[in-house]
């Protein structure tokens, strides 16, 4: 079994921001991530609220640069699933699907998933019309018609995208006004090829061996239309992962318990970016919490 100081759980900006610090700070640092680094951000063609990038970056790009960094100093990525974590122990003990490890502090930055719909057959037609990500996906539908259901700033910024690309783009909300920041009403109330739907939610997807359409329910009057479209970009929100830490760890609302210190219900454990309970979720505040949580894990390791 292979002991290290710290052991972070996820290579978003967050993981990797709290790498770059602590293996600056000369501990031996390890990043479990199970895909690639950059986490969310790698799916986003264009962030262009990242300070230092006058035309925007790339997320994937981002992400990369971000992994380089820590690992000039020190910091050791291991691409590999974690199947279980026993938090209470000391040391802490993670178990991935090619090692076991145990570790003095750990930083959780495990980040969230796409919420679905939770339709029928929403699951059997992934990569048939249904869709998580607009920069991922769209451009398997150049020059077609989509629907993008959400009302908040992933919706809207998907919207916006894939009008660039889709011959037609349909957004559906279940409420009678967007949630998104106001930086992305004007730009949607000028897309010539952007129409909305009010009030509104996702009854059926249509389909025979891909998406044909949607069946959709006015909120009010229980009203049933249909739409046709060839692809359905569902961004309603996300959902922590924190399934491994459930039953360990405080959480609220299935968000990790834990303050600006990043600081959880147990010693030695931090929770950072998108995974922690908190008011925002951006990539600078994810950065941010891997900085704060770098400080406290030095102030945990020299007590003990």
């Amino acid at each position: 079994m292979e002991h290290v100081q710290v052991v972070i759980l996820g290579g978003g900006p967050a993981g990797y921001t709290a790498a770059l610090y602590c293996a600056r700070a000369g501990f031996r640092t390890v990043i479990l991530e199970k895909l690639s680094a950059g986490g969310q951000m790698a799916t986003t063609a264009q962030i262009d609220n990242y300070p230092g990038f006058d035309e925007g970056v790339d997320g994937f790009e981002l992400g990369m640069k971000m992994q380089a960094q820590a690992e000039r100093f020190g910091a050791e990525t291991y691409l590999e699933e974690v199947l279980s974590v026993d938090l209470t122990a000391v040391p802490k003990k993670i178990v991935t699907d090619s090692r076991e490890l145990t570790a003095d502090a750990v930083i959780l930055a495990t980040g969230a998933s796409a919420r679905k719909l939770g339709v029928p057959e929403e699951d059997s037609l992934v990569g048939r019309g249904v869709a998580y990500c607009a920069t991922c996906d769209g451009m398997f539908y150049k020059g077609k018609t989509v629907a993008v259901i959400g009302g908040g700033n992933t919706a809207a910024a998907d919207a916006l995208f894939l009008s660039r690309i889709c011959e037609k783009v349909i957004l559906i909300h279940r409420r009678d006004t967007l949630r998104a920041d106001r930086v992305y009403l004007n730009p949607l109330q000028s897309c010539d090829n952007l129409e909305f739907i009010w009030n509104s939610t996702v009854d059926a997807i249509l389909h025979d061996q891909k998406v044909t359409g949607l069946r959709l329910r006015d909120k009010f009057s229980g009203e049933l239309q249909e739409i046709a479209c060839d692809g359905v970009f569902v961004a309603v929100g996300q959902l922590p992962n924190t399934a491994l830490f459930e039953g360990q760890l405080d959480l609220d609302h299935g968000y990790i318990a834990a303050d600006e210190t990043t600081k959880t219900s147990l010693p030695g454990v931090f929770a950072i970016g998108d995974v922690r309970t908190k008011a925002l979720r951006q990539v600078i505040t994810a950065a941010s919490d891997g900085a704060v949580a770098s400080h406290f894990v030095e102030e945990y390791l020299a007590s003990l």
